[in-house]
């Protein structure tokens, strides 16, 4: 399509600012950015659609525009909802490039004019499809009559043999045409794509899973507002985009091909922004309910406010259900850079919270998470059905009944099947940590569930790996003390007690740090331990005795083997 097209309808609400004589470009896609320097996203041909808060001052246009226009992009579009009109340094800029100047009326939202390009586009370059998705635009409607993805997910199974399937980050399916993906494929693809990501490598990315070829196309959010919003670095949203996996390999396909399935993903976009405005209000609630425990306010305020968070998070629940907190924090490696991670771990946490079984974009009606600071705590009403598993502990004066305790969340299970694909994504610079309370029983007990839940989270944060849990029940043990040893100290005594076994291990191939993490986990019992390392008996005793020899430590006495238990947690 032409640009002069654009301003032929009167639906998109535009001004040409400047560049009449540039109206005859083709638009060959749309991009909706505030990044500073967007160039790596850019192709050449697209729409760039822009809500202008890159913009700090009026030195900022001139770089802004000057990329655009080398990058080959056929027009700009600014919108006037922040900033109200267009600055004239802008303007200037983009004549002095002869780029096309748009203004957006603030009426208009940008996913209306992402659409509209899209089906146009579409319509251009695969006629029968793009046509078939305008006579379904029920894909964009709410409510039950809305077909949402698996509508164009279909029409591409039927008009050009793709199956393919919309993946959250942690690999759950969100929509798809068909079979749906084994849990174990979806994870595999959504840590592939999560690692190629980080790489700023631009889609779709290959991956091969059970001898199967995939394409791998982003799905990046495209309205104005949406969390997390547009950023320079790609850690501050890679973790929340969703995924595009198709059953083909798309390194041979034609442009007009690719294209499509860009303008597909760029549908289905708009369906996550309208997801992520309907989460508006659930996070809203979870965000009052916070600033109120957080300020000490009276019992009576707090329940008022749970009564009004109760219907919204569980229509038709009457009274009031027990609740849990949980606490997760995302944090990058220090490299000069400014990364705010309470966005991300707000978008992760509702992710997280999530049945790994329940599929569909509005499966998390029932979780509120706000966030604050570099936290996102969610607020969990508990039912019959949020069965996880727990330990059935709890406090005394927040004791649960026993069919609450059995649908309570439990810090094990949260991250088992979302691990491998997280760790992808967080990489060698990145982690996640999270904490989970007690259930409660009323709005007294809210404000003890929260530094319950950030306690255990700091618990969490003191062990290795990207992605860590930890449970209300291990802050009644020796690991509460844990995260609190100075980091000298714990690799001091780590090292003097291991690294005699270690070097023992290189040398001879000897496994003594897997035969003592066994014996003690077999409470020193030398028939359990040599059954569990398939040992016979005296084997056991001649590794048991050499880590002893080692050491100058003796497994038979309680100090001994509590300071090999310690050093363990802490390595």
């Amino acid at each position: 399509m032409r640009l002069r097209a654009l301003l032929d309808t009167e639906a998109l609400g535009l001004r040409l600012l400047g560049g009449e004589d540039e109206l005859d470009r083709s638009v060959r896609g749309v991009m909706t950015t505030d990044l500073r320097d967007p160039s790596r996203y850019l192709s050449g041909g697209e729409l760039v659609l822009t809500g202008l808060a890159w913009r700090r001052d009026s030195s900022d246009s001139e770089p802004f525009v000057r990329i655009l226009a080398t990058a080959g992009v056929a027009g700009l579009a600014a919108g006037e909802a922040e900033l109200g009109a267009v600055p004239d340094d802008l303007v200037e800029a983009c004549l002095r490039h002869r780029l096309p100047l748009f203004a957006v009326d603030e009426t208009v939202a940008f996913a209306t004019i992402t659409e509209h390009v899209v089906r146009q586009v579409s319509g251009e370059r695969a006629g029968d499809l793009a046509a078939v998705v305008d006579r379904h635009r029920r894909l964009m409607t709410s409510g039950p009559a809305g077909g949402g993805p698996e509508v164009v997910l279909d029409l591409l199974t039927s008009d050009l043999d793709l199956r393919a399937w919309v993946l959250s980050p942690t690999g759950r399916q969100i929509a798809g045409a068909g079979e749906p993906l084994p849990p174990h494929v979806g994870a595999e693809l959504a840590g592939r794509h999560l690692a190629a990501a980080r790489t700023g490598r631009p889609g779709p990315h290959r991956a091969e899973v059970d001898g199967a070829a995939y394409s791998l196309f982003p799905i990046r959010n495209t309205g104005r507002g949406t969390v997390p919003a547009p950023s320079r670095d790609v850690r501050e949203s890679v973790l929340s985009d969703w995924l595009l996996a198709v059953a083909a390999d798309a390194g041979d396909w034609p442009a007009p091909r690719l294209d499509l399935l860009q303008g597909v993903t760029q549908l289905i976009a708009v369906e996550r922004d309208r997801r992520d405005a309907a989460r508006g209000v659930r996070r809203r609630l979870a965000q009052e309910v916070l600033e109120l425990v957080q300020a000490g306010a009276a019992p009576a305020e707090i329940a008022a406010r749970l009564r009004v968070a109760t219907p919204v998070l569980l229509p038709g629940v009457g009274t009031a259900p027990h609740w849990q907190v949980v606490v997760a924090r995302v944090e990058w490696a220090a490299d000069g850079e400014d990364l705010s991670g309470g966005r991300a771990a707000q978008s992760l946490l509702e992710e997280i919270l999530v049945d790994p079984a329940v599929t569909g974009p509005d499966s998390a009606d029932r979780i509120a998470v706000a966030h604050s600071g570099e936290e996102a705590i969610a607020l969990v009403p508990l039912t019959s059905q949020t069965a996880q598993g727990t330990d059935g502990t709890g406090t005394p004066e927040d004791a649960v009944a026993p069919e609450h305790q059995d649908s309570a969340l439990h810090a094990d299970t949260l991250l088992d099947s979302v691990r491998v694909p997280l760790s992808a994504g967080l990489a060698e610079d990145g982690r996640l940590t999270l904490g989970v309370s007690a259930a409660v029983h009323s709005a007294e007990g809210l404000r003890g569930a929260l530094e319950e839940a950030r306690h255990a989270r700091r618990v969490a944060a003191a062990r290795p790996g990207p992605v860590c849990a930890a449970g209300h029940h291990e802050l009644a043990s020796h690991v509460l003390l844990l995260p609190f040893v100075p980091d000298d100290v714990r690799r001091a005594f780590t090292a003097r007690l291991l690294d005699p076994l270690r070097d023992y291990d290189r040398r001879h191939r000897a496994e003594l740090i897997e035969t003592l993490e066994a014996f003690l986990d077999s409470d020193g019992s030398w028939t359990r331990c040599a059954a569990r390392l398939h040992l016979h008996v005296n084997t056991l005793r001649y590794r048991v005795g050499r880590i002893e020899q080692l050491t100058g430590r003796d497994l038979s006495r309680l100090e001994d083997k509590l300071d090999f238990f310690l050093a363990l947690r802490m390595s």
